[in-house]
This record gives structure tokens, C-alpha cells and sequence, in this order.
């Protein structure tokens, strides 16, 4: 069974919200996820690797991603994710700046295979978050499938 790694750091948990979505969306095409916060991943120290897909979402604040997922980027640029299926991301109040840094990084540093765009949303439950979350984790499974 294929399998994705999500990941997140949020200040408000809307981010984390938006990560459970998309993992329930790629679940619903048989697919096996694994949704930890930073710092979770950090202290189980969990392996990369083995995943089909990585998942890196962030929270936008003031114009930028939130430090942890800033300094947490030049960690994961030494886990060697060349090829894997990507997607970046977020919640954002204003402007919502973070997926899009995010998603360029895993693109053009770490060389991943990413999906069309990351996913910027005000409010898993605003409109209609949870269908755009549920259709990303499709897109990823879909784009794991090829």
C-alpha cells in the first residue's frame, strides 16, 4: 500500500485542521497516512523515506511562513526526497505567502514531483475547505497511482 507523510506547523491549528483533511482525502483512495506536527516528527525522529509522498503545510503570519516550518525546511533538505510525490499547504488570514514558498522549495531545492498548485485556505471550514482539502489528498493518491 502506498503511503504520505504530512506534516505542519501552526500557530492557530487551522493548519492542522487543513493537514487531517487532506490525509482523510488521500485515505479515502486506500492510501496510508501519517499526519505529525514538527515537533512530533522531530522527537519520534521519523524516517522520510519510506513515504510515496511528502506533505509540508504552514501557517502564513506577517507575510512569511511561520519560523518553525522556515528553520524545519533546512533540516528536510538533507532527507534527500528527489522523485517523491510533493504538496505544500496552508492557512492564512491576509495573504497566504507560505504554501507557495513552501511548494517552490520542495520543487526547485529538494527536486520533488509535485501536484499542480498547494492548497491556500483561510478556514478548513470556510468556503468549502473541507471538499478543497478532501480533493487535494486525491490529487496526491491520484498522481502516487501514476
Amino acid at each position: 500500500m502506498a503511503k504520505a507523510l504530512v506534516l505542519y506547523a501552526t500557530r492557530t491549528n487551522e493548519t492542522k485542521k487543513i493537514a487531517e483533511l487532506i490525509a482523510e482525502g488521500m485515505r479515502m483512495r486506500a492510501l496510508e497516512v501519517d499526519v505529525y506536527s514538527i515537533g512530533e516528527y522531530e522527537s519520534k525522529k521519523v524516517d522520510p523515506q519510506p513515504y510515496d509522498a511528502v506533505l509540508l503545510g504552514a501557517a502564513t503570519y506577517h507575510g512569511d511562513m511561520i519560523p518553525t516550518m522556515k528553520t524545519f525546511l533546512f533540516t528536510l533538505e538533507k532527507a534527500n526526497l528527489e522523485g517523491k510525490v510533493g504538496g505544500a499547504f496552508g492557512a492564512f488570514g491576509w495573504s497566504g505567502e507560505a504554501p507557495d514558498r513552501i511548494f517552490d522549495t520542495m520543487r526547485h531545492i529538494y527536486k520533488m514531483d509535485m501536484i499542480s498548485a498547494p492548497l491556500r485556505l483561510r478556514s478548513a471550514s470556510l468556503g468549502g475547505g473541507i471538499q478543497m482539502a478532501h480533493e487535494y489528498g486525491a490529487e496526491i493518491a491520484g498522481k502516487i497511482a501514476k
